[in-house]
């Protein structure tokens, strides 16, 4: 079975690291993960109820760490507390003339309150065989206590701790405004049961239900409705901001906001079926997909750590064979690097980075199924798109009207044309009917037939009346995108339907092109219509005419010939289209979650049609990769930079503290800078 907790006190990702291997090495675990951004832990193992097991398991790695089911809430205040009572009885002892014994007594214990928890759990952690930045700190302030410095190793021991509960706050503030914009969820609804209203959990609520939204209320979930009408806020879902107004017969999806008006709706799924839950699993288990830098710095952590530990020792060993330092100033280094090496700011500031792209996406209506996708959208360097439903709108439209027999006004060509198409559900039959926009009356249409894939007949008015393609209706325009209307054999007028192009997918193309991404179409459509709409949107390169398995084959053929580390992305919106975004280097889905199998299949899903998100992932995911190198660069040149001047005796402890908490909540609050918009 698979359980799922929340995490409190998990002060960094490799703490997260530990506790997921301790619990993977254990054999009644089958797995666990450990998702540092959103404080959660997955688990799965046989065992019945093993909240208690798990949390003996954590309590040895990180006893700090609790494991709880979302009702419990730590209270940290003791946490202040010490930190308080320890820093003012050491501030004491360090600043306030007393005597030497009981100046020396309040340092001691100013030592013990703050030194106390970080002792327990580095001791802990070693008996698990783990050397942690927790011991690294501890020998550190030890270390200056036995060397005299006694005030300074008080002070690294107050700064770290103090950073310790700063860096806590923005990691939780950073957690914060991720949930804020994933906050789409609402957790009651209200029931219509006859004439009775009543607040339910949503999750308790039947497929088939009647549900009432009222102004200002977020729509629990997808239905149709059945009364009233309302404008909608689906910014949350799709990143749209213009208000969408809905009608009777519209569907409506969960995570959008009535902003004005009343909706009584039939719901067409469960809870667990709906689009909002369907969001927040894929943002849920986005980041337990790792890109490639989140894995390295999460794998060379605790490798790290040793290593420094070990450079440590050995300066304070060597230093003195070949310089003229003394051993106690060479010692002093070797502590001082121990509390400038730990590795916080790199070990969280890249996995929040992460996050906090995949989060942003989501609040624009892209949808990211992992940290390593999130990774690769920047080095696209080929998109292929479908034609169909993802650069048109796969809507048809009555463009022209040609009448040939000057009897008949446009009006009347119309309604004849109408009153076939109204027995049709063919895509044209709609477009039409939308085009003719009057009631149509079907009652003196006799002898209806449809031929597939030809056309339409009855009898009006004693005549023969056939609506069709060129070959159904004898004429010679061979045009495969026009619709001839035929009158006792005689062709009267004919329509031009094409499916309109997408109002922003020309601008979409031409920005790609711009950022030396190559734009290929493919579609089944026949060759006039393929090579009008390229030209359209200036695509040079498109195949038309093709199956399913005829992109699958051009794909394939296309990834093979590829350069190393280029991206390809398959961008599509139908079932025909999973095996090819599911074959590509980075699958994209448009039009949110309507068809599940495409959804499945992609690396991407963009919540409705508008291809511009396509550039706005772009964009983030180049912004994150940003973030995290300027985080990577800052912190690794800052603690070079001090290291270096510690061993040549410029820097001090106090400058080794800024260099570790310092330089990790600069790291956080900047990475924060993803959420903004």
């Amino acid at each position: 079975m698979k359980y799922s907790y929340n995490i409190e006190n998990l002060k960094c990702a490799n703490c997260a690291k530990k506790v997921e291997d301790a619990l993977n090495r254990d054999d009644n675990i089958t797995s666990a993960k450990v998702n540092f951004s959103t404080a959660k832990l997955s688990v799965q193992t046989k065992m019945d109820d093993p909240l208690k097991y798990i949390r003996k398991i954590v309590k040895e790695v990180e006893p700090d760490v609790l494991i709880n089911e979302g009702k419990d809430k730590i209270n940290n205040k003791h946490n202040y507390i010490y930190l308080l009572l320890g820093g003012m009885i050491g501030l004491v002892g360090s600043l306030v003339k007393l005597p030497y014994q009981l100046e020396i007594l309040l340092i001691i214990v100013g030592y013990a309150i703050l030194l106390s928890k970080t002792l327990i759990i580095s001791i802990k952690q070693l008996k698990k065989g783990i050397i942690s930045e927790n011991f690294l700190v501890v020998i550190s302030c030890l270390g200056a206590f036995a060397l005299g410095k006694t005030r300074e190793g008080l002070m690294v021991i107050f700064l770290y701790e103090l950073g310790k509960v700063l860096e806590d706050k923005a990691v939780s503030k950073s957690r914060k405004s991720i949930s804020d914009l994933m906050d789409i969820k609402e957790d009651t609804t209200n029931l219509k049961n006859g004439d009775t209203i009543t607040k339910v959990s949503t999750d308790s609520v039947k497929k088939g239900s009647i549900i009432i939204v009222k102004e200002g209320e977020k729509i629990s979930l997808d239905g149709i409705v059945k009364s009233g009408e309302a404008y909608l806020d689906t910014s949350a879902v799709t990143g749209e901001s213009s208000l969408k107004l809905v009608r009777k017969g519209e569907k409506v999806i969960s995570g959008t906001i009535n902003k004005k008006g009343l909706l009584e709706i039939e719901t067409t799924a469960l809870y667990k079926d709906s689009t909002v839950n369907k969001i927040l699993e894929l943002v849920e288990s986005a980041t337990e997909r790792k890109a490639k830098t989140e894995t390295i710095v999460s794998k060379y952590a605790s490798t790290y750590t040793i290593s420094v530990l070990l450079v440590a020792i050995l300066v304070s060993i060597l230093l003195p064979i070949f310089t003229n330092t003394s051993y106690s100033d060479s010692i002093y280094k070797g502590l001082t690097i121990l509390v400038i090496s730990c590795p916080c700011a790199i070990a969280i500031s890249v996995p929040l980075s992460y996050f906090s792209g995949i989060g942003r996406s989501s609040r624009e209506g892209i949808l990211i199924k992992g940290s390593n996708y999130l990774d690769n959208i920047k080095d696209i360097k080929k998109i292929i798109f479908d034609k169909t439903g993802t650069l048109t709108t796969g809507e048809f439209t009555v463009t022209n009207i040609t009448i040939f027999d000057n009897k008949y006004s446009e009006e009347e060509i119309l309604s004849l044309f109408a009153k076939g198409e109204a027995f049709s559900n063919h895509p044209i039959a709609k477009a039409i009917i939308k085009k003719y926009n009057k009631k149509i009356k079907t009652s003196d249409v006799k002898e209806f037939k449809e031929e597939s894939g030809k056309g339409l007949s009855y009898i009006y008015n004693g005549k023969e009346i056939k609506i069709g393609n060129y070959k159904y209706c004898n004429t010679d325009d061979k045009d495969r995108n026009k619709i001839h209307l035929q009158v006792d054999n005689k062709v009267v007028a004919s329509l031009l339907i094409e499916d309109e192009v997408k109002k922003e997918a020309k601008e979409v193309v031409s920005q790609l092109e711009k950022m030396n991404i190559k734009v290929s179409m493919f579609t089944g459509d026949s060759k006039e219509k393929a090579t009008k709409i390229a030209k359209v949107l200036g695509i040079k390169d498109y195949k038309y005419e093709m199956l399913p398995q005829d992109k699958y084959y051009a794909l394939e053929e296309i990834l093979k010939n590829k350069e190393k580390g280029d991206i390809v992305s398959f961008v599509g919106d139908g079932i025909n289209d999973s095996p090819v975004i599911a074959l590509s280097d980075l699958g994209i889905s448009m039009g949110g979650i309507a068809a599940d199998s495409s959804v499945e299949a992609s690396d991407i899903v963009i919540m409705d049609d508008n291809l511009g998100k396509i550039v706005k992932a772009i964009d983030i995911s180049k912004k994150t990769n940003k973030i995290i190198k300027e985080n990577l660069i800052f912190a690794i040149s800052v603690k070079i930079s001090v290291l270096i001047l510690s061993i040549i005796g410029i820097s001090s402890m106090w400058q080794a503290v800024f260099a570790d908490v310092g330089v990790t909540i600069i790291c956080i609050l900047n990475t924060l800078r993803l959420l903004k918009k």
